[in-house]
């Protein structure tokens, strides 16, 4: 008998995750929820298809067991990379400010035609990057350590 994964089983590994379809993609988007990235951390390369961004994530796999223990919840640098991207269009990002610091909020599909489509990064503050697909193809993997998370806080939405 298989059983789903949990958030607990990623325990303190590096999480490496791919996304093939909507399905997985909003994994992946409960996972970079309130991760932060400076413009200068984004990376368009056309001729090889590739949007990348190397984000500080929160730990969501971790908030509770942190919260258990008492102990300091952690962030964690990760890369998000996304392949087949035909088009990258961006709404609100100063490109030219490297001191701004950016939000993610979420990550979306709008599906288009014969398997193609859009994933929507949105960013708080009301900004949002577009990026036309040929498909779902994005990649998600930590590439450092947990580290203490500076405001010692579990971000919150209130409504």
């Amino acid at each position: 008998m298989s059983e789903d994964a949990r958030f607990e089983d990623g325990g303190d590994k590096p999480l490496r995750l791919m996304a093939v379809d909507a399905a997985d993609l909003e994994v992946i988007s409960t996972l970079v929820q309130d991760a932060v990235f400076p413009a200068t951390e984004m990376s368009w390369r056309p001729k090889s298809r590739e949007f990348a961004l190397l984000l500080n994530r929160f730990r969501w796999e971790d908030a509770s067991a942190a919260a258990a223990k008492g102990r300091d919840v952690e962030r964690v640098q990760s890369v998000l990379l996304f392949g087949d991207v035909q088009k990258v269009q961006s709404q609100g990002v100063d490109k030219g400010d490297g001191d701004v610091v950016m939000s993610l909020l979420s990550l979306s599909w709008e599906p288009g035609e014969d398997g193609t489509g859009r994933i929507v990064l949105t960013l708080a503050g009301d900004g949002a990057i577009a990026l036309d697909v040929e498909t779902v193809d994005a990649k998600l993997r930590d590439v450092t350590r947990p580290y203490r998370a500076p405001s010692r806080k579990t971000p919150d939405h209130p409504e």
